[in-house]
């Protein structure tokens, strides 16, 4: 098992911030990391997502939504070909700390057989899309 943590402060609502990580139509335009996501955020629900961490031609793949709560969090998780060889467990969170101020939470918890094969991409193309994804949310959130 791997497991990476990121997170970012926004001076921005809550609303706003989980309007645009829920507009996934708008993801192409603003973010460099999940390039597209298509379906309906609910849980027992199978969605479409495109990820490309930087350096790669990406990879497409149909997770599972395990939890939604509304304004809070969305967790998936997908795998490689089957279940075991290399699955993600994907979170995308907000917390407010104030009326115009929250921490994004965006993490992934890795397990499955391959994982020791791709630990080294994982803590670092993996990492910096997900860098990549909070600075830019961050931008989009806080723009005027």
């Amino acid at each position: 098992m791997h497991r990476l943590d990121t997170q970012i402060e926004i001076e921005s609502p809550l609303d706003r911030v989980w309007a645009i990580l829920m507009d996934f139509p708008g993801y192409g335009r603003w973010n460099p990391f999940i390039r597209s996501i298509s379906g309906v955020p609910a849980i027992g629900a199978t969605l479409e997502v495109f990820i490309q961490p930087p350096g790669s031609g990406g990879m497409r793949f149909r997770p599972r939504v395990l939890v939604f709560e509304s304004g809070r969090q969305l967790r998936w998780k997908g795998n490689l070909l089957l279940p075991g060889l290399f699955d993600g467990d994907h979170l995308l969170a907000v917390e407010r700390r104030s009326d115009t101020h929250v921490v994004f939470h965006h993490s992934e918890i890795f397990s499955g057989l391959f994982v020791p094969l791709y630990k080294r991409a994982l803590d670092t193309a993996t990492r910096q899309g997900f860098l990549a994804m909070n600075e830019a949310l961050k931008r989009e959130a806080e723009r005027t």
